[in-house]
């Protein structure tokens, strides 16, 4: 059957429009701001932004491509410290020897670039910008031939540890990840567990046999895949829900504390009820924020390590009236908590509660809050459901 010209052309479109999902305009000024910054550290302090012969410590274009990596998509496996450094100095190596032994430009070029591929792959150190690195080398014969090998050190190999460093520090101080996490590394509870997400049931050889069977060992690191299935497992979950709302779980008799309650209050009641969560309302009743049980435990630890004094001094004076301490409930509360609205299906709170960063999501109608979901309230809905599902229909 022939297929409607409009529908051709409508696959055209497709095939040649982006391939890339769409991306926060707040991502966007982060890598643009961490290029900026990492370009310009460099420029100032360790490079030229005119080629000098004498000490090689020169910028040149592929840096510019190692940036976009680094900084705009720090997760690649491509933009990862191994890549990027021995892609780059490989790459560099492979170009001085090109021009030392061919005298076609056109072929030095093409020998460069092909063997500094096949170099990259068999490294496990392919960085697309090598492949510029070569080609600048080769399309430089005579200032390469000057410099020498001098040319892997400096400028490849400083520039690109100059920009991987900086990478790190900005991936830091911006909230990202760089390099990405390894499969094995401890997870955020500092034990061998992986976040319960990530809990799959399969085993580091099983996730790198899927990358290497689809191809997309170069796409993508064994853990993001790890993340990926977890949240896409959680994802499919929430389908699976059934027509429970918030409205339909949450606790509705809350104990609430006002911003200015005293934090040995607020701990008396923690005691008092065994919560792990507390909510903060002002005199109208306006939500305001919450205090989880740890916010207190947190504050507690990091003045002990702060002033080098026993954890139960900190908490101690942390409950206590202390000049310079926090003692109200607003000065630890948490004021942007994730939260829902009454009518929010239970399965969009399934990601919210069982990312470990929080214990409980208030549901809030307007600026009131009306109720607060717990984990407890979640999986004994969840409980019941499954249970009903498996009873046998009369």
């Amino acid at each position: 059957m022939t297929r409607p010209a409009g529908a051709v052309l409508h696959q055209i479109a497709q095939a040649l429009g982006p391939a890339i999902a769409p991306g926060s305009p707040r991502e966007a000024l982060r890598a643009g701001i961490g290029a900026l910054a990492g370009l310009g550290v460099s420029g100032l302090f360790l490079l030229s932004p005119t080629t000098d012969l004498r000490l090689g410590l020169y910028m040149i274009a592929p840096f510019g491509a190692t940036s976009v990596l680094v900084f705009a998509v720090p997760n690649s496996p491509l933009a990862q410290p191994w890549s990027a450094v021995v892609g780059n100095c490989v790459a560099a190596a492979v170009g001085v020897l090109a021009c030392m032994l061919t005298p076609s430009s056109t072929l030095c070029v093409a020998l460069a670039v092909g063997v500094t591929i096949t170099a990259m792959i068999l490294l496990r150190a392919v960085h697309p910008p090598a492949g510029a690195v070569a080609m600048t080398a080769a399309l430089n014969p005579e200032a390469i031939r000057e410099l020498g090998f001098h040319f892997v050190l400096a400028p490849v190999l400083t520039g690109t540890l100059a920009l991987v460093g900086l990478a790190m520090i900005y991936a830091r101080l911006t909230g990202r990840r760089y390099p990405f996490r390894q499969f094995d590394e401890p997870g955020p509870h500092g034990t061998a567990d992986h976040p319960a997400m990530e809990r799959l049931g399969l085993s580091r050889e099983e996730l790198t046999e899927i990358l290497q069977r689809y191809r997309q060992s170069l796409n993508l690191g064994v853990e993001d895949l790890a993340r990926l299935i977890g949240a896409a497992e959680l994802q499919a979950a929430t389908h699976r829900t059934g027509p429970l709302t918030a409205a339909d779980v949450m606790s509705r008799d809350l104990v609430t504390v006002a911003p200015h309650t005293r934090l040995v209050r607020v701990a008396d009641i923690f005691r008092k009820h065994g919560f792990t969560s507390l909510p903060v309302v002002d005199g109208e009743g306006r939500f305001c924020g919450v205090i989880f049980q740890l916010h207190l435990i947190r504050r507690a630890r990091d003045d002990a390590f702060r002033h080098d004094r026993r954890f139960s001094a900190a908490m101690s004076d942390l409950l206590t009236p202390s000049r310079g301490m926090p003692t109200r409930a607003r000065e630890i509360m948490q004021t942007d908590p994730p939260h829902v609205a009454p009518d929010t299906p239970i399965g969009a709170l399934l990601p919210m509660l069982a990312s470990g960063e929080c214990d409980a999501v208030p549901v809030l109608d307007g600026q009131r809050i009306v109720g607060i979901v717990t984990q407890t309230d979640l999986i004994s809905a969840l409980a019941r459901q499954s249970l009903r599902q498996d009873l046998p229909a009369h």
